[in-house]
């Protein structure tokens, strides 16, 4: 039985599996798809168009009368079978048609269905210039993933059925079309242009696409195959800037996955408007607008590159090996992910792919602290879509990971070539990857795959060491705090996994660290190990290479820890190490971190180090952060930033107030700035410097527009920090109109949520007023932006907009996000008065108690370096 409630009371998460979920399953089918033919012509000014889809299809059965097809809201003019009408039935979703005929094993039939469409809200998509946004480009394109292929083409339309496609499209000259394959043929027909592709390989009609605008079109090659790029015209230089790698990753992936890349070219093309990151449609991937960089966006933005390499690993994981199912889904968007790490390795080496790694695993553990634990594969839900979340993407990359670390580099990518090779061009469950493992290795990973992939969570482990100096023993305790205590049944989500600890020994800071690896099994909550040792170690190293996914406290003595932050070659493991340094507090732990963020020479652990300077809460931690501001790296001194607009002292405003006046060469850093500010300003409660801060963010408004509006969305982001200003409410809804560039109107619109909280009466009734005006707009990304606002409220009155857009959206994704911010605010109003007046004291005796620490630890301090009465 199926636990449909929100809480999960066994693991005491909320719930994947929301009212409304069932299991899903392929249909039958009737036959096999061979091919389809879209016959289109487009009418962009009434954005309309009409064709014919013609379905080949090979009955696999006799005796068939009757076909079931995916349609929804399509207007079905006629249907025939081999030249001969058909009677039909189509209620808006599906359209049955009756077939005079019955069917013949191995007797082919040509199904053609005449259809037209007016102004289609999804799966195509026509894009315009309007009142409000006279600049925007002419385009029109396509979006099947996942199941919204039927809204532009009568189909069979899951992911099981593969065929060969053909797209032909009439479109106004002079725009061009693109399509999957090979262009066939061009044809010019007065005012009008003919474009005919056609997709020589077997895939899903999820990964069918078209793509017509005013493009610059661009040319790469890769051994010969055609590597395009089509941007709006003007922006050659971004694309090149953003795509220009292409070739380079072409090479990459087809040796790293064993089979050369399979399509006759690849396109990528950028759109305006675009729903998603990017689609890898086969052998054309679309990509957001969003995704092209300007040449100082470039300086530290990786997210692009991540991005292009994303959509090309799919062409593989995806395209060529195709899942057979919604639910094993994991297989392709898993290793698209990973992927994402194996480019950052091939690129940036070992530990920025460590690193990168380490974000990923973070993001997934967020989702599953915050929103729901599930099994990577479960064929419940809603819709299909609702399984596209952090556990498909980034917990699947880790499990990927895992298996690597599992069996080693050179059997684990023998076991990824095998797996393509045996599957090209089919369907696929995740039992085959088992399968392939097993043939290409002889190892059975099952354990693995029963933990991490068929059932929800990951461990938790409290780590504890102690030295016996007389017996030369290591202790180290393991507990699984995932697991309750005294619960030995099955279920208790305790975790089987050999583990490797490592003792770590550094003789001085030019010698290499040596380290004395074990291996154990941890399988109870709780397990003491012992280890006999020549020598007291400098540190420990638990999960040596940090491939488990996992959360882990370490709770070592602090010479160890701060060992370990210097000493440790994994940077993960340093990242721990400075973790829990903070966690112990104290004068000792703020100068061992901030000595880290000066001599560390990886970037990525600075950033962590900058995090939990900020965290320690003491005033000696500003003078740590503040020498991160001169550093080389912008990603580091973007961490300094947020780290010190956290201490919120009158310290760290005066330190951020320059940066947001003058700009840095980094976007992100520059926008952390502005917005730190006016959380230091708000909290100060200082009415000059909430004056100071308003009238910055108003100039910075004005005059600072920019790449994707970064820097003026940090202004909207500051503002509504500011949550008892009326002046800094007025702001934002002047950004939420109609005619804002979308980026910064979207930053508005959230922005409402974060300032709702602090507003009066009759400021939150104009803040519900204008959501309620957002939330009837159709456009995707602003229904999501009104939904992270609504659910960010404390009012009653939000759950009432978030339930109605809940029930008005065609978009499940947008269905999901509302009724899980209906379930935040009802949390956040649930809260009673005198437990948030009791916080509010608590917090500012925190504040008390971090101005009291700071003095002591500075009385102790200097009480170490004065002389004692003995030696006077």
């Amino acid at each position: 039985m199926h636990k449909n409630s929100y809480f999960d009371t066994e693991n005491r998460h909320k719930s994947f599996e929301l009212p409304g979920a069932r299991p899903h399953y392929n249909p039958d089918r009737p036959g096999q798809v061979e091919h389809i033919f879209l016959d289109l012509a487009l009418d962009l000014p009434s954005k309309t168009y009409c064709g014919t889809c013609h379905i080949h299809l090979n009955p696999i059965r006799d005796g068939v009368d009757g076909l079931t097809l995916d349609a929804v809201d399509l207007q079905i003019a006629a249907v025939e079978v081999d030249s001969v009408p058909q009677p039909f039935e189509y209620d808006g979703e599906q359209l049955q048609v009756r077939l005079t005929q019955i069917t013949q094993t191995g007797v082919p039939i040509v199904l053609s269905i005449a259809y037209s469409v007016e102004q289609p809200q999804r799966g195509l998509y026509f894009i315009s210039p309007t009142k409000d946004y006279p600049q925007k480009p002419i385009q029109v394109w396509t979006q099947g993933e996942d199941e919204d292929s039927r809204y532009w083409f009568p189909c069979f339309d899951y992911p099981g059925q593969l065929a060969t496609s053909e797209i032909r499209v009439r479109v106004p000259k002079p725009l061009i079309a693109i399509s999957n394959g090979v262009l066939v043929e061009t044809q010019e027909d007065g005012d009008a242009k003919i474009y005919h592709w056609r997709q020589e390989q077997v895939h899903p009609t999820y990964l069918m696409t078209l793509a017509v605008g005013d493009f610059a079109e661009l040319q790469d090659e890769w051994q010969g195959i055609p590597v395009t790029y089509y941007v709006e015209k003007g922006r050659e230089a971004d694309a090149r800037r953003t795509m220009g790698k292409t070739p380079e990753m072409l090479e990459f992936f087809s040796q790293t996955f064993g089979y050369r890349y399979p399509y006759p070219k690849y396109a990528q093309v950028c759109v305006e408007d675009f729903i998603f990151g990017g689609m890898e449609n086969t052998s054309t991937t679309l990509l957001t607008t969003r995704c092209l960089l300007d040449e100082r966006a470039a300086l530290d933005n990786r997210a692009a590159e991540n991005l292009v390499a994303h959509e090309l690993a799919h062409q593989w994981f995806g395209d060529l090996v195709v899942i057979k199912h919604w639910s094993h889904a994991w297989i392709k968007e898993g290793m698209a992910t990973y992927s994402e790490v194996l480019w950052t390795e091939n690129q940036l080496g070992a530990e920025e792919a460590a690193y990168y790694r380490l974000n990923e695993a973070r993001n997934y553990l967020a989702e599953d602290s915050s929103r729901y634990r599930r099994p990577i594969v479960t064929h419940v839900y809603r819709e299909a879509i609702e399984l596209y979340d952090r556990h498909l993407y980034e917990k699947g990359a880790c499990v990927y990971h895992m298996i690597r670390s599992e069996l080693g580099d050179a059997l684990f990518f023998k076991a990824i070539h095998t797996f393509v090779q045996d599957n090209a061009h089919q369907t696929v469950e995740t039992v085959d990857l088992l399968r392939a493992i097993d043939k290409a290795t002889g190892r059975n990973l099952q354990f693995l795959f029963d933990q991490y992939v068929f059932r929800g969570g990951h461990p938790d482990y409290k780590v504890a060491y102690s030295w016996d100096g007389d017996s030369h023993l290591a202790k180290v305790t393991v507990t699984q705090t995932q697991s309750k205590d005294g619960d030995k049944s099955s279920n208790s989500g305790l975790f089987d996994l050999k583990i490797a600890i490592g003792f770590g020994y550094s003789e001085s800071e030019q010698a290499k660290t040596q380290i004395k690896p074990f291996t154990v099994r941890i399988h109870e909550r709780e397990q003491a190990f012992y280890f006999p040792l020549e020598q007291k170690p400098n540190f420990i190293s638990f999960d040596l290479g940090n491939s488990i996914l996992k959360t882990v406290t370490l709770e070592y003595p602090v010479s160890e820890l701060k060992a370990q932050l210097q000493h440790d070659p994994d940077p993960i493991s340093r990242t721990y190490a400075a973790e829990a340094l903070a966690k112990k507090g104290g004068l000792e732990a703020v100068k061992a971190l901030s000595a880290a963020l000066e001599q560390e020479p990886f970037w990525g652990v600075r950033v962590e180090v900058a995090k939990q300077l900020a965290s320690v809460k003491l005033d000696q931690s500003v003078a740590g952060l503040t020498a991160g501001l001169q550093d080389s790296n912008p990603k580091v001194r973007r961490a300094v930033v947020d780290a010190l607009a956290k201490l919120k002292t009158q310290d760290s405003y005066d330190a951020l107030k320059p940066i947001a006046q003058q700009g840095d060469p980094s976007y992100y850093v520059e926008a952390a700035a502005i917005s730190g500010l006016c959380g230091v300003a708000a909290v100060r409660a200082d009415e000059t410097l909430e004056a100071e801060v308003l009238d910055l963010m108003q100039s910075i408004l004005q005059a600072r527009s920019g790449w994707n509006e970064t820097v003026r969305s940090g202004a909207i982001s500051g503002l509504s920090k500011l949550k008892t200003s009326e002046a800094a409410l007025n702001l934002i809804l002047q950004y939420t109109a109609a005619g804002v560039p979308s980026a910064l109107r979207l930053a508005a619109i959230r922005a409402l949520g974060a300032i709702s909280t602090g507003q009066t009466p009759v400021n939150l009734e104009r803040i519900l007023n204008r959501l309620d005006e957002l939330s009837r707009e159709s456009f995707f990304l602003t229904q999501v932006s009104v939904v992270n606002a609504l659910g960010q409220m404390e009012t009653r009155r939000a759950i009432g907009f978030l339930q109605a857009l809940a029930d008005q959206t065609p978009d499940g994704r947008v269905r999901r996000m509302a009724e899980e911010a209906v379930q935040r605010v009802q949390k956040a109003i649930g809260k009673d008065q005198a437990v948030k007046k009791v916080q509010d004291e608590l917090d500012q005796l925190k504040k008390d108690n971090q101005e009291l620490r700071s003095r002591l630890e500075n009385l102790e301090a200097k009480s170490k370096n004065r002389p004692s009465t003995d030696d006077l």
